[in-house]
């Protein structure tokens, strides 16, 4: 059966042609197809008004984002065929940078796959579909990662809220084996519990795993805080590179008994304290007690999820450094992050600058890391660079 096609408005096609993916509604010629004929997640032929060929793709017209290209070659159209070379393509670049098979594994657009994201470990897939598209050929995704990776056991992380703007549902599915929520992961020497099922996300954040590994070089101290911890990964390495006191501080006891755990499992519990509660309520109350850090980590959720949170984002990041830095012995390192896409890196630096005059503190910028390569940045999508984080020396004002 003839693929639809999509025919784009006058002058639409220029930001496709340089390699991003994405479609809003308003860039459609809906007189020559008409929103309304099409399904959800059907797959379209993208071309331009003067019927230039763009590429293969799927649609939604319920939502603003409406439609992304999916394969470039007329002869590649979406199938089981194209899923699997992705697939292998993607397994190939992981294999080559990881020795064990903990980490992403898919990265939606950057490994040509949008709408798809799985995270390994070991032998078990952990799977979020974001998009109409991706969920018509959801049995096809499934039966190509089981081919390709021959893994234990599958589960389906569709609970974000992102699947609300593509009209889906969500929810938590098993799909292959009986996987617990208590799943063992392997990260620079260190032993995690981690929840596929029920954590953050998909259960862990492999996209800060580089930059965790950046602290070796810096030192830090003996007294380390790490705030919104979740279960531990930047605390527990500190605590593994030296530190006496690690104090690790989130909103969520249930992921702060799992830190205890996990430090218990690396017999690090000695080293490694806990402190519930809300990010900038603890940090006053620590500054009201006059207390002081060798190390601060701040990997704090997205501050600026929208456009539209921007003003309140930036002011939520500079009170956050702010509250940071007053805590922090002269010299001492912070290392701070945003996993905001809507705050660039150069707004970010330039929002912690802010924070420090305020706090009556100069920096000094030693590093800038981002996500890790098994989120690979595509060069023609700005969107997939969205990690920034900035290791700096605090010292007193000069």
């Amino acid at each position: 059966m003839k693929t639809q096609p999509l025919i784009l408005r006058k002058d639409q096609e220029r930001r496709l042609l340089a390699g991003h993916c994405w479609i809003y509604s308003n860039e459609i010629d809906i007189q020559s197809t008409p929103l309304k004929t099409l399904e959800p997640g059907q797959p379209v032929a993208i071309l331009s008004r003067q019927e230039r060929w763009i590429g293969h793709g799927y649609v939604n017209p319920r939502a603003l984002l409406c439609a992304r290209i999916v394969s470039r070659d007329p002869d590649q159209p979406l199938s089981p065929a194209l899923w699997l070379k992705r697939i292998h393509d993607a397994l190939s670049l992981r294999e080559r940078l990881y020795e064990r098979p903990f980490y992403r594994l898919i990265f939606g657009e950057s490994d040509g796959l949008p709408g798809l994201i799985v995270d390994r470990y070991q032998d078990l897939l952990a799977v979020q579909i974001t998009t109409a598209g991706m969920e018509r050929v959801r049995a096809e995704i499934l039966a190509a990662l089981e081919q390709v990776i021959r893994p234990k056991a599958i589960v389906l992380r569709n609970d974000t809220a992102v699947r609300e703007l593509e009209g889906l549902d969500q929810g938590v599915e098993t799909i292959l084996g009986s996987p617990e929520d208590d799943t063992i992961l392997l990260e620079h020497g260190l032993e995690f519990s981690v929840s596929p099922l029920s954590g953050q996300k998909t259960g862990w954040f492999f996209d800060q795993a580089e930059n965790r590994a950046r602290l070796a070089r810096y030192g830090v101290g003996e007294r380390v805080l790490d705030v919104c911890s979740y279960i531990g990964a930047w605390g527990l390495r500190a605590a593994a590179l030296g530190a006496s006191q690690v104090t690790c501080v989130d909103s969520s006891h249930a992921v702060l008994e799992r830190v205890a755990d996990n430090a218990a499992r690396n017999q690090l519990d000695q080293r490694v304290g806990c402190l519930q509660g809300d990010a900038f309520e603890v940090l006053r109350s620590l500054r009201d007690k006059d207390q002081r850090f060798d190390t601060i980590i701040l990997d704090p959720p997205a501050f600026i999820k929208r456009r539209k949170d921007e003003t309140d984002g930036t002011q939520a990041y500079q009170r956050l450094n702010r509250l940071a830095m007053e805590l922090l012995e002269p010299g001492g390192l912070l290392v701070t992050s945003s996993c905001s896409f809507h705050m660039g890196r150069d707004v970010f630096l330039r929002t912690v600058q802010q924070a420090a005059r305020r706090a009556g503190r100069s920096l000094q910028l030693l590093e800038v890391g981002q996500q890790g390569p098994d989120h690979p940045v595509h060069p023609a999508i700005p969107e997939t660079a969205y990690l920034k984080t900035l290791f700096l020396r605090v010292l007193p004002s000069f």
